[in-house]
């Protein structure tokens, strides 16, 4: 090659200019920089760790069962009254709770008659069928409390019942909350049975 000579002179003085760039010392952030930025990274990491923990603790997921519901902000679960079936959560300040239970449909019920024998359970139940299977309403349980209700009929004919209950004299607070929570219900295949189409349902 004739340019070899030439790259070969030239190859020296290339790779002792490369050696020789420096950046300015002032483009360089220093040790506290350095270490603040890690810092608020770090404090980042453990903020959006923590609110992902906290959305995940107020999202109930029944796989076994097939259901779900979003409990409020807050509430603590019950878990001596929780079973494998279902969860209890409670707001620890007013005497509210809510109830959200699978049961095993044996007779075959139609949501109708289930609805009727909560009737006999509860005074003034007063609701509305949502299509075929769905009821959403709401009662008093007797001793100064409120109950709002939705019940979903699942694929396999079982029944999942949410209920949220509070104080009578807080019903300006809570009916909102109740209907966002009870709305927040779904139904799906349960695990192991995903052949069974889910259950749509209104919001």
């Amino acid at each position: 090659m004739k340019h070899a000579p030439l790259i070969a002179a030239c190859l020296p003085i290339l790779l002792l200019a490369a050696c020789g760039r420096t950046e300015p010392v002032g483009d360089m952030p220093s040790q506290e920089e350095l270490a603040a930025a890690a810092n608020a990274a770090a404090a980042n990491a453990v903020a959006t760790q923590q609110a992902e923990e906290q959305g995940q603790n107020r999202n109930y997921v029944n796989v076994a069962r097939g259901f779900s519901i979003t409990f409020p902000e807050g509430w603590t679960i019950d878990k001596g009254a929780s079973t494998a079936d279902g969860a209890v959560y409670e707001d620890p300040g007013a005497g509210a709770d809510v109830r959200v239970f699978w049961q095993k449909n044996d007779g075959d019920q139609t949501l109708q008659q289930i609805v009727e024998a909560l009737n006999d359970s509860a005074e003034g139940v007063d609701g509305d069928f949502v299509g075929d299977n769905e009821y959403r309403g709401t009662a008093n349980d007797g001793e100064g409390n409120n109950v709002s209700i939705r019940l979903l009929k699942q694929a396999d004919g079982a029944i999942v019942t949410a209920t949220f209950v509070y104080p009578e004299l807080l019903s300006e607070q809570y009916q909102a909350m109740a209907d966002r929570v009870l709305g927040s219900l779904r139904v799906f295949a349960p695990k192991g049975d995903e052949a069974t189409a889910p259950t749509a349902t209104a919001n």
